[in-house]
């Protein structure tokens, strides 16, 4: 999960692993895979930053190497 900032300046958090797409429209789109869209004040960067920060947190970064490591 990851915290983001609406237009508005409300905080809230959506599940990373559910983003399907990030743009800037100029603003910050996230597009979820449900199909919602939420425009946030982060920028795509920063959002990938988070997503990226969160994989790692709960172990989805790299875990492809560490599997076939474990087969070798």
């Amino acid at each position: 999960m990851i915290n983001v900032t609406r237009l508005d300046g409300e905080v809230f958090v959506i599940n990373a692993l559910y983003i399907e797409k990030i743009q800037a429209l100029p603003d910050t789109t996230v597009t979820l895979s449900n199909g919602k869209v939420y425009f946030v004040k982060e920028t795509v960067e920063e959002v990938m930053n988070l997503t990226t920060h969160y994989y790692k947190q709960v172990g989805l970064i790299d875990l492809q190497a560490k599997v076939v490591d474990k087969d070798e």
